[in-house]
Formats: C-alpha cells, sequence, structure tokens
C-alpha cells in the first residue's frame, strides 16, 4: 500500500507544481492589450501582402508523401537483415532461405510501388 501512496504523493506535487508554475506566470506576467498590430502576422520582418490561404500544388504532398513510405519501409529493412544475419548464423533455428524470401517479396512489393509512382509520373517534378 506504501507504493501507491508514494505514486500519489509524487502525483500530487507534480500537479501543485506544474498549477503553481502557470499560476505564477499568470499573476507576474506583463500583458499588453489586443491590438491589430499584435495579433497581425510577422515574418521575417516583412509585413504580410494578401491572404495566408493559398493553395499548394498536390504534387509536393504526393512526393512528401511517397518520400515518407520509401523512407519508413527502407528503415524497416535494417531490423529483417539483422534477422537475417542471425539466421545464417544458425541462431534460433531459423531457415536463412526464408528469410531471405521474407525481404526479398518486401523489397519487391517496394520496387512495384516505385515502378508504379514512375509509369503515373508522380516523381517528375514540375
Amino acid at each position: 500500500m506504501s507504493d501507491y501512496a508514494l505514486i500519489c504523493v509524487f502525483s500530487l506535487l507534480g500537479t501543485v507544481f506544474a498549477g503553481g508554475a502557470i499560476l505564477l506566470s499568470r499573476l507576474i506576467a506583463p500583458r499588453s492589450p489586443d491590438t491589430a498590430r499584435k495579433l497581425a502576422p510577422y515574418e521575417c520582418s516583412m509585413e504580410s501582402i494578401g491572404s495566408a490561404r493559398i493553395q499548394f500544388k498536390v504534387g509536393y504532398y504526393l512526393f512528401a508523401l511517397i518520400f515518407m513510405v520509401f523512407d519508413v519501409e527502407a528503415l524497416f529493412l535494417f531490423p529483417c537483415l539483422a534477422l537475417f544475419r542471425d539466421a545464417s548464423a544458425g541462431a534460433d533455428g531459423l531457415a536463412p532461405f526464408a528469410v531471405l524470401a521474407a525481404v526479398g517479396g518486401f523489397v519487391a512489393i517496394l520496387a512495384a510501388g516505385l515502378v508504379y509512382a514512375w509509369r503515373k509520373k508522380v516523381l517528375q517534378w514540375e
């Protein structure tokens, strides 16, 4: 029971510490009234011109999405190759051919996705 009491004490102290910091900042922080100049967007010391609501080309999003898919899937290859190395050494009773076939199928799916994206001309930058 004492373990739960210790957890409760630390939770209470954490809540008091965080709440006290927020309350203290509310009490002593300087404030200025909300003016149009204060609420205006500011970037690189330039006055904003026009609306911030512009449309980007879909190609940018597709290119970024394809990059993320292949980047994350490339990261999944590292544990697979470590497993293949262990299987080649005879560890865990794994057959190296089975691991190689699984990794080969994974790479084949990646290659098929790349060929599909290439044929749809998603990778061409305009």
